[in-house]
């Protein structure tokens, strides 16, 4: 037998037939997704919700979706003060970790595919024609919706309040926001475009915001306007208007708090087939430079325009991005906050304590980079003529105080630059890009900061484990070099990498600059240049000698076999590329008089000392590499190609030092 409305629980125990602890106590017991359109009807008592709403709060949460709408009458007609304080408790307690993300993410979805199951609906146009087949989007894991649909309720809520002070209650709402958000693992994206939706409620933006390609019905229910009229604030004050300090804290509380999200946000995201963040760097080189891009490729402009995973990336940043533009941040405060070398403001003790003054509130130092390189990447991907940015920083000093501030302090070590997330990385790289490309290089204050300068970027270009990332790091290290007008600072600097730097593949790029910087000179067509650079005369040279051709036997020759080979293995590139700039050295005619080559080859050594004791470290290595040698378990078609290369340029090398005599 059927059980009437009347008869429900929910209706029978209204006070005043019971007080209201003990109906908050029967709701409790009774509450089911089936008795929710009953108690959203209940719910419609303002003094009944401003009573007992906050505390169905963290009841109504784990029934989401179907609750939203009994949440929202809460944020309408409970007492807004104290709802709030449940609606950001309920916020730090969501435990993302939860998340099943084998569901949210098949195990046979390629990159870009779409993670959306396709469902059979009838048609618009006449529902006797047959259905099809429509892509629609799923449910979000409830975590999220709980996310999405407190930030709903929060929307509502602070335009409820009325109080002298409103700063005190946005800013313990934002530190909320942000740990939750700071928590999340998944749909990500989703999250921003409900605190954007939630940052416009509060300041009264009324940009619409940016479509996203997808959006669930959930979340779209969940920003949705309520229709119905708000309660009025019961502990309003009785002059109630904010003063304008209040107003600036306000603004500032919500600009910082858009700067860290943007943090949070850029920060975690994957690196997806070496696309690192946004992938300024690469973008920014294939609008500006159309030819370097290597035909029949696929660029990564064209996989942003067409893989879903990178647009929806973009998507959220370009939310973000016009958010702070709603939000007056302008590119001078964003820029001091990158660059300020002073520790910037933090709050400390309680998290709750609110703000004095709109001074007291720092912009994130991060987000603040993030936000100002994706404003100046846009003055070159998204205008019809790409041109520098308006407020475009230089060389000197600003972007060296950008990577002294923003990436690793030296204090970390040297091993540690290059391992900060791919998208701040990326960021930091794009605005030395930038840089170059419209000449806005400045002036070092000295040669310590030139050289500073060079040592973060090709730390970069040695230690980044992104491919991508570590090819521009090594393109601006190297055309930034190449900018110094000076000569003996630019041999300097190749002298200081080559002696003390302790990463090979770094000390590679060093013999490539000596190898570029002598054959340029040599074969200038400038008479002047060819007779007034260093690198033109044997000076240059006779002082790099010792670390570009080193004495090999003690590492290679003296120690077991075993050991010798993991020597020889780790600095086989730097050997090779040593090689390959001796043989042009003494095979070349133009080389021998104006660098004394002859001379030079007599009295250095190198071939007793690196020629030769490498030659017998290769047939050394050769036959421990056979089958019954000491290294047969390490042999491989790579090892022994490696050994062949060696082989080939020592012969050269060997067949040019005798006609050299």
């Amino acid at each position: 037998m059927a059980v009437t409305e009347s008869d429900n629980p929910l209706i029978k125990a209204l006070p005043p037939e019971t007080d209201y602890i003990s109906y908050l106590t029967i709701v409790e017991h009774y509450l089911t997704e089936d008795n929710l359109p009953i108690l959203h009807k209940v719910l419609q008592d303002q003094t009944l919700t401003t009573n007992i709403g906050w505390d169905l709060v963290h009841l109504l949460a784990p029934l989401l979706p179907q609750s939203s709408e009994c949440l929202e009458d809460i944020a309408r007609l409970g007492n807004p003060r104290e709802v709030i304080l449940k609606v950001t408790e309920s916020l730090r307690l969501i435990d993302y970790g939860l998340i099943d993300e084998a569901e949210d993410a098949p195990e046979d979805a390629g990159p870009g595919a779409s993670k959306q199951p396709l469902r059979t609906a009838a048609t618009r146009e006449s529902s006797s024609e047959p259905t099809q087949a429509v892509e629609a989007p799923p449910p979000l894991p409830l975590q999220v919706s709980q996310f999405i649909a407190l930030l709903s309720m929060l929307s509502t809520l602070h335009k409820r309040i009325k109080t002298k002070f409103p700063s005190r209650f946005l800013s313990t709402t934002l530190q909320a926001v942000l740990a939750s958000f700071s928590n999340s693992i998944t749909h990500c994206e989703d999250m921003i475009v409900a605190i954007v939706q939630f940052v416009k409620s509060v300041q009264g933006i009324q940009r619409p915001a940016l479509p996203s390609r997808k959006s669930s019905g959930t979340m779209q229910k969940a920003l949705a306007s309520a229709t119905s009229t708000n309660a009025a604030d019961p502990e309003a004050d009785a002059t109630s208007s904010a003063s304008p300090e209040d107003s600036a804290i306000q603004t500032k509380l919500l600009q910082s708090f858009v700067t860290h999200v943007l943090e949070e946000y850029m920060l975690n995201l994957s690196a997806s087939d070496d696309v690192p963040g946004l992938a300024w760097c690469s973008r920014i080189l294939e609008r500006l430079h159309p030819a370097r891009v290597v035909p029949h490729t696929t660029t990564i402009t064209s996989r942003f325009a067409d893989e879903e995973h990178l647009h929806v990336r973009f998507d959220a940043v370009a939310q973000l991005g016009m958010l702070a533009k709603d939000l007056r941040i302008e590119d001078s405060n964003i820029l001091a906050a990158a660059t300020a070398t002073e520790d910037l403001p933090t709050t400390t003790g309680d998290e709750d304590d609110p703000p004095n003054s709109a001074a007291d509130i720092p912009l994130s130092r991060i987000g603040s980079l993030l936000l100002y390189a994706g404003r100046q990447a846009a003055s070159v991907l998204y205008q019809p003529e790409p041109s520098a940015g308006a407020d475009l920083i230089s060389l000197f000093p600003t972007h060296l105080t950008i990577l002294q501030n923003c990436l690793s302090p030296p204090a970390s070590g040297t091993g540690t630059l290059g391992t900060e997330p791919y998208a701040l990385i990326d960021a930091c790289l794009a605005l030395g890009l930038l840089c170059l490309e419209y000449d806005h290089i400045g002036s070092p204050e000295s040669d310590e900061d030139f050289n500073q300068y060079l040592q973060l970027t090709a730390l970069l270009s040695s230690n980044c484990p992104s491919p991508n990332l570590r090819g521009h790091a090594h393109y601006l290290t190297t055309t930034v070099l190449r900018s110094q007008p000076d000569a003996e600072v630019r041999l300097a600097f190749i002298r200081d990498t080559l002696e003390h730097c302790p990463f090979e593949n770094l000390k590679v790029s060093a013999v490539g600059w000596m190898k570029g910087e002598t054959l340029e000179a040599v074969f200038s067509e400038d008479e002047h240049s060819a007779k007034t650079s260093i690198f033109a005369t044997p000076k240059a040279l006779e002082s790099l000698s010792p670390f570009l051709f080193p004495s090999v036997e003690a590492d290679l020759l003296t120690p077991p076999v075993s050991a010798a080979y993991m020597t020889f293995a780790a600095n086989l590139s730097f050997y090779l590329a040593s090689m390959n700039f001796l043989y042009p050295l003494i095979v070349a005619p133009p080389m021998r008089e104006p660098l004394n080559i002859e001379q030079w080859w007599k009295s250095s050594g190198i071939m007793a000392d690196f020629v030769q004791p490498l030659k017998k470290a290769g047939q050394r290595f050769g036959a421990a590499l056979g089958a019954n040698g000491e290294l047969g378990e390490e042999s491989s078609d790579e090892a022994i190609a490696e050994l062949a290369v060696l082989d080939d340029v020592i012969a050269r090398v060997e067949g040019a030092a005798a006609k050299l005599g």
